[in-house]
């Protein structure tokens, strides 16, 4: 079947087979732009031509005992970053505040660590409860792996949405993490689920794995139907055990795989999240015609572009932007 019948195959709400999900990955870097105009018709009748721009606000960084290959906040890194613990309720506050006078739609928080105690969610619900009481504006956090209640407790408290990736296949997952399993993390977005949360739930390339752990991961995320899905291209970290990781994503490489994302889960938010500038270079405004959101400006510990940089290209390609986290 040709790749001019994918798109139609989507808008009906049919999942691609496999055999078709391989075609979009080997799609010869020739024919990218008819992929990404196929794509764009899916972009087009769920999301028009908006571009969510979204900055990531590091709410505690390091300090973490999972041993996550790719981050530079897990034990085994020796990346030389800033460690600190749960930035002040009065400081997030303030940022939600500035936040909510630029117009922005979300503000998203993350922590590291994996597991957070009863009594760090306990802290958390209450910057929540006052960034709400303050504010107006939904919000996402990532935090890790939550046990019985913690989800329900974040709900009452004022969360709207929870970034938990699954970050590549089951199959592969024990390649880049020993510390927790794939398994765990879909119970944890099952607990958000049931708590009415909003799920943000995507995953990182580059780490080594084949096409099939892609598309693995993307059909897995079709069965959790999370609101979102960020798509991370791998940054190898200096001092991370990925440091000198041959990713193979070209830019060709890295709009095949937002394709796909956007193909085979056609209502979800794409998101091209960190790395994307850095692996896509010239070709990074093509980008908009299969994702409908971008992260800018920095990933946790690495850097990124600025909002302004990506606005105004936005606009060039005549998209309209609308900032969906100011961050800090």
């Amino acid at each position: 079947m040709p790749i001019t019948e994918f798109a139609d195959i989507s808008i009906r709400g049919k999942s691609l087979t496999r055999d078709q999900c391989h075609e979009v990955l080997d799609c010869p870097d020739e024919d990218v732009m008819l992929l990404l105009h196929e794509t764009y018709k899916i972009r087009r009748k769920y999301f028009g031509n908006r571009v969510h721009v979204q900055v990531l606000r590091n709410a505690k960084s390091g300090l973490c005992s999972e041993d996550c290959h790719y981050c530079s906040q897990s034990k085994v890194s020796e990346a030389p970053i800033e460690k600190y613990t749960l930035v002040p309720k009065d400081t997030l506050v303030q940022e939600a505040k500035k936040a909510e006078q630029i117009k922005a739609a979300r503000f998203c928080m993350s922590t590291s660590g994996n597991r957070p105690s009863d009594a760090e969610i306990e802290e958390l619900c209450d910057i929540i409860s006052a960034i709400k009481t303050n504010t107006q504006l939904p919000l996402c956090a990532s935090l890790g792996l939550l046990k019985d209640g913690q989800a329900e407790r974040l709900k009452a408290a004022g969360l709207d949405r929870v970034n938990h990736n699954l970050n590549t296949s089951q199959r592969y997952y024990s390649q880049i993490c020993t510390t927790h399993t794939f398994e765990e993390r879909v119970d944890t977005i099952t607990r958000c689920q049931a708590a009415g949360l909003e799920i943000c739930s995507g995953g990182i390339v580059g780490q080594g794995e084949v096409n099939d752990d892609i598309i693995d991961m993307l059909l897995a995320l079709r069965e959790i139907k999370p609101e979102a899905i960020p798509i991370n291209f791998l940054i190898p970290i200096d001092g991370t055990p990925f440091e000198g990781m041959d990713t193979k994503l070209s830019p060709q490489k890295c709009l095949k795989v937002l394709c796909l994302a956007r193909l085979i889960n056609p209502p979800c938010e794409v998101r091209a999240a960190g790395g994307w500038e850095y692996h896509m270079r010239r070709l990074q405004p093509l980008a908009l015609y299969a994702a409908d959101s971008i992260f800018v400006t920095g990933y946790l510990t690495t850097g990124g572009t600025s909002v302004k940089e990506v606005c105004d290209m936005i606009e060039d390609m005549g998209f309209e932007s609308t900032i969906e986290d100011a961050g800090c």
